[in-house]
């Protein structure tokens, strides 16, 4: 089942995804705005990352593609919690190009929607470098999220200390958004 969004369509990845996948991965520039420890990974690594992917799994990863310009980026629903009905997201726009261009937005909104409206999940937790503006202005002024505290000192970049910024979105902050910017019926 791929999950669609108005601009995207999050499908599983493929194969043919890791080639692209690899040098994202590799991209010291798309790592430097992640969170997380990044090593340089060889395409055996990024095979192996690939071959135990599993639909049963609780940690979920998925393609952002679109239809004229096909894979852009990768989003995840990761750590997900059956018993209190909530999972942590994560999202990288692998091409410069492809930000500011609404590609974002709509894919959080499409995991906000299949978490919240598919799954039943209560809440979807979150966390940025304090120093990637875009990506916590994108989450909390278009998408519903809220800032809900601040890790001093989370990450070491470039010899310097960078605080952690954690977010989440409940259901009911979802659906509260929906009736305000009617996004799925624009």
């Amino acid at each position: 089942m791929n999950i669609r969004g108005k601009k995207v369509v999050l499908r599983a990845i493929e194969e043919r995804d890791l080639e692209l996948l690899h040098k994202w991965s590799n991209d010291p520039e798309i790592n430097y705005m992640l969170g997380g420890w990044h090593f340089p990974s060889s395409m055996q690594d990024q095979e192996k990352w690939f071959t135990s992917l599993s639909m049963g799994s609780v940690n979920q990863r998925f393609a952002i593609d679109t239809p004229d310009l096909g894979l852009i980026g990768m989003a995840n629903l990761v750590d997900i919690n059956w018993k209190d009905r909530n999972a942590f997201h994560g999202m990288l726009l692998g091409d410069k190009e492809m930000r500011g261009k609404g590609y974002g937005v709509d894919t959080i909104m499409a995991i906000n929607k299949y978490a919240f409206e598919e799954l039943g999940l209560m809440r979807i937790n979150g966390s940025m470098i304090s120093y990637n503006q875009p990506s916590i202005g994108v989450y909390t002024k278009k998408c519903g999220w809220q800032v809900e505290g601040v890790k001093k000192n989370h990450y070491f970049r470039k010899n310097q200390w960078w605080d952690q910024v954690v977010v989440g979105i409940t259901s009911d902050d979802y659906f509260k958004l929906l009736e305000n910017n009617n996004y799925w019926e624009k």
